[in-house]
């Protein structure tokens, strides 16, 4: 069996599972938000009078955090209530992060777990070795009442990825290339296993980046073997207890794709989907409005870190609204410490507290009729960020900042700008 396979079997007391067997398991982590608690709550009211287990539910505060119209101040007081009333103390609701930055920086995420959550990016947790997916808000509810939810196990796609990354080409830029090759719906339902040299000599910052887009294919989870910075991750947030699973040698998959990415530019993912990717010397020049760096995909400090050594000693466009907001509060005091904040601000960009932001387009730089932004978030969708007849490129920090620079998107590989003269 391959890793998925053998985390739903024991999740389901089996010996073995197979694709296409439909299969119920028990849950260890159940995760919902400020705007997936409510829905959950609301249904969860209809069919049971206490939770599962108060422990294992976990609940953060993020897409509207803090809140930005009545509507999201209701969400979270009900969230707040409901939270007292069954004991549930794993809640964070004051701008502690995005959940999938918060979870794994708390200890909550062990390899060769079960977590669902109530967010389509509950994905991001297959970097540390977990059956990890989203699912909707009755689902949740279910898990809420009983601890278990059903799944059908999924076919597998074997993604090994090989060749060393050039400079100001990271981890978003491979997986903008995957999804560009399999497509916004080649991987429906599909468990994403990367391997390769690449994968296991990136650090977990990469890999969760990774994970996180395989949504964007369609697929229902992505998942990775535990490697070396991994294992000292987990070691440093004291989580212990857990057993690493790996795929047999002999495991079969439904495809297999391969990637070098040696001599890959960076990629951008141009309107009005995730799988129009282009490399970036094919849409250098097109002009930007707004830039934003930050999200539960490219919020994190080596992110923030690689943005800031572009901007370094530059100004932004008099054209452009930079936004740059950490994945979490430990990452936002730590890019303060190392002066990373500070280069943002002399830059002249907004940096705003820890959350979602703009990403879903509620909250802190929304973008109106005919604005274009380049952002290094997840989804470039119609109406994304904002109005319907607003566009969304994606790509990573480096891009997105030496953009912010020039006013339009810019490689930043090449020269330009101030920083330059």
């Amino acid at each position: 069996m391959n890793m998925t396979e053998k985390i739903l079997a024991r999740a389901s007391g089996k010996d073995e599972v197979s694709p296409g067997e439909i299969i119920e398991a028990n849950i260890d982590l159940a995760l919902t938000h400020d705007g997936t608690s409510p829905p959950t709550i609301n249904t969860f009211r209809k069919i049971a009078d206490h939770v599962w287990d108060n422990e294992k539910i976990i609940i953060v505060f993020d897409h509207n955090m803090p809140a930005n119209n009545i509507g999201s101040a209701e969400f979270q007081r009900v969230t707040r209530e409901f939270a007292k009333e069954h004991g549930i103390k794993n809640i964070f609701t004051h701008g502690e992060g995005i959940c999938h930055q918060v979870l794994p920086e708390k200890g909550f995420i062990k390899p060769g777990k079960v977590v669902v959550g109530a967010d389509s990016h509950t994905c991001t947790y297959g970097a540390f070795g977990a059956f990890a997916t989203g699912m909707g808000a009755t689902d949740m509810a279910a898990v809420f009442a009983t601890g278990k939810t059903w799944f059908m196990v999924p076919e597998a796609y074997r993604i090994v990825v090989n060749g060393n990354l050039g400079h100001y080409v990271t981890a978003k830029d491979v997986i903008l290339n995957i999804i560009s090759k399999i497509g916004s719906f080649g991987a429906t339902y599909k468990s994403l296993e990367f391997h390769g040299e690449t994968i296991d000599s990136m650090g977990v910052a990469g890999r969760m980046t990774i994970c996180n887009m395989a949504i964007e294919c369609g697929a229902k989870n992505g998942i990775m073997e535990p490697n070396r910075a991994t294992m000292e991750y987990l070691k440093e947030r004291n989580v212990g207890s857990f057993d690493v699973v790996v795929s047999d040698k002999d495991s079969q998959y439904e495809k297999e794709y391969l990637f070098d990415v040696s001599d890959m530019e960076p990629q951008v993912a141009c309107p009005h989907n995730v799988d129009n990717v282009k490399p970036i010397s094919k849409v250098e020049g097109t002009k930007i409005d707004q830039a934003f760096i930050g999200s539960c995909t490219n919020g994190r400090l080596e992110d923030l870190k690689l943005a800031a050594e572009v901007m370094e000693g530059s100004k932004i466009h008099e054209d452009v609204r930079l936004i740059v907001i950490p994945a979490s509060r430990e990452i936002y005091r730590e890019a303060m410490h190392q002066g990373i904040i500070d280069t943002f601000i002399d830059a002249g960009a907004m940096v705003c507290n820890p959350g979602c932001g703009p990403c879903l387009g509620a909250h802190m730089g929304v973008i109106t009729e005919g604005e274009v932004c380049i952002s290094t978030t997840n989804r470039n969708f119609v109406g994304r960020m904002g109005d319907p007849h607003s566009e969304v490129y994606l790509s990573n920090p480096a891009v997105v900042a030496s953009s912010a620079i020039s006013g339009e998107i810019k490689d930043p590989r090449c020269k330009h700008g101030p920083k330059y003269s």
